[in-house]
């Protein structure tokens, strides 16, 4: 159990901060905030994770075919950059350049499909997400396949073919689910 004054004093920042950013986690999810008694990291199970799932489909495919079709020149070559580089991550199988480049390639879809409210929408479920994967990936995981599928992903969209950018994130949606699933039997 975490307390807002053991945080506090841990990290020596006033508690003011650190209820604002408690209070920040628990509207993603990622915290439980228990009144007089404490702060306690929310723990993921499959239902919770295949939920979520249902939405990022959505979401995530509209995101895909937004970003192909808005994207400047500039977002495009930035897009075929971070492909190359996730196929580079897959075959050293490198944990940590992944995660960068998950994120990096999240930000730029982000900003090149130009829509505020799919941002806030897949800015809260990727905390999650990402929580779940980093969970279990050691486990259950394929690095290479996971970046392989988002580079897919972000070589269609830089290519501007919103069709294959869409298919291609229901591609890295179907693997994100299986390996949910299989958290379950291994």
């Amino acid at each position: 159990m975490l307390s807002e004054y053991g945080l506090s004093e841990l990290l020596e920042i006033g508690r003011t901060p650190i209820r604002e950013a408690l209070q920040r986690l628990a509207g993603e999810g990622l915290v439980v905030v228990l009144p007089k008694r404490g702060v306690l990291v929310s723990e993921t199970n499959i239902r919770t994770q295949l939920r979520l799932l249902e939405l990022r489909r959505e979401v995530q495919r509209l995101l895909a075919q937004l970003a192909a079709e808005r994207a400047t020149e500039e977002e495009r070559a930035h897009f075929a950059q971070i492909g190359a580089s996730l196929l580079h991550a897959a075959s050293a199988r490198d944990e940590g350049l992944f995660a960068q480049l998950d994120r990096e390639l999240d930000e730029c879809m982000w900003k090149a499909a130009r829509n505020e409210f799919i941002t806030k929408t897949m800015a809260l479920m990727r905390g999650l997400s990402r929580r779940f994967w980093f969970e279990h990936y050691r486990r259950v995981g394929d690095l290479p396949l996971a970046a392989t599928l988002h580079s897919k992903m972000a070589e269609a969209i830089a290519r501007g073919h919103s069709k294959d950018a869409a298919a291609a994130s229901d591609r890295l949606v179907d693997y994100i689910e299986s390996f949910a699933r299989e958290t379950i039997t291994n």
